[in-house]
């Protein structure tokens, strides 16, 4: 079974698409897929279709889910194999969305699934930047994000459960073009990153680390009043929404551009990279 959760949900058995329309359903294979391979309570599932206070009906309407679920893996099961002309060695939908102690166990065996590959390919950045390996890093890490073809679980209706757990995905994905960025400005790409960090510093106005690249990025380039108005409207967004000011890190980073070159270089007495947020 190959999962596709970082976008629109998407969950294919032999190939074959197992995702239902219907919301509620779809709702319930979401959470299974996040979790596959491990198994998934009836009350978290309840929690997350119904909230905290669920109709007596619950637990019956739930069975009828997983019954249209194992259906769906069934009609999948039983499409024909254009690689193989047959069907051996295919699995039945009992096998695949297993009922287990207390709940229900959506069973991968060797599919693909991209969260999982995201956190693999991530971890590998990180340790490689943690190496000294910039060039590396960035290469990871770009490959890791181009697995995102839009927000996570798109098109799902999310409860209380699914919406921690996107925001949980939303975080990693943040994190891991934070550090993308980072190797990219160590490389010298300082004026290619300047369009893209324009655009999420906009999206995320109170994030520091990527404000803090967009004013190095710029100040590399030679664009010192343009850093030094992003720092004054992050600064301002800040002290009105929650009455902080910015982080002494940022700070650094804006006495680094007033003393910098009209050319981008560092002053004399700031010589290399400037310090990195984060």
């Amino acid at each position: 079974m190959d999962i596709g959760i970082l976008g629109t949900l998407d969950v294919r058995e032999q190939g074959v698409s197992v995702t239902p329309t219907a919301a509620k359903p779809r709702q319930v294979l979401a959470l299974l897929a996040l979790h596959a391979d491990q198994p998934v309570t009836v009350a978290t599932l309840t929690e997350e279709v119904w909230g905290r206070r669920p109709p007596r009906s619950a637990r019956p309407t739930l069975q009828t889910y997983v019954m249209h679920l194992r259906e769906l893996i069934d009609r999948a099961s039983a499409a024909p194999d254009g690689r193989t002309g047959g069907r051996t060695g295919v699995r039945t939908s009992k096998q695949v969305l297993r009922t287990v102690p207390g709940g229900y166990l959506l069973d991968t065996g060797e599919g693909a699934n991209d969260v999982r590959e995201f956190g693999e390919l991530s971890e590998n950045g990180y340790r490689a930047m943690e190496a000294g390996d910039h060039r590396g890093a960035a290469r990871l890490l770009r490959t890791a994000l181009d697995l995102w073809t839009g927000p996570a679980l798109a098109g799902v209706r999310a409860g209380d459960r699914l919406r921690a757990e996107i925001r949980g995905l939303e975080e990693s994905r943040l994190c891991a073009l934070d550090r993308r960025i980072e190797c990219d400005l160590r490389l010298g790409r300082h004026r290619e990153l300047i369009a893209e960090l324009t655009v999420l510093v906009s999206r995320h106005p109170t994030h520091e680390s990527l404000c803090g690249q967009l004013m190095i990025a710029l100040q590399r380039s030679g664009r010192r009043g343009e850093a030094l108005a992003a720092y004054q409207r992050l600064r301002t967004t800040l002290v009105h929404d929650f009455g902080l000011e910015p982080s002494a890190v940022l700070g650094r980073i804006r006495r680094s551009v007033l003393t910098a070159g009209e050319d981008g270089t560092p002053a004399p007495d700031q010589a290399g990279p400037l310090t990195q947020v984060g």
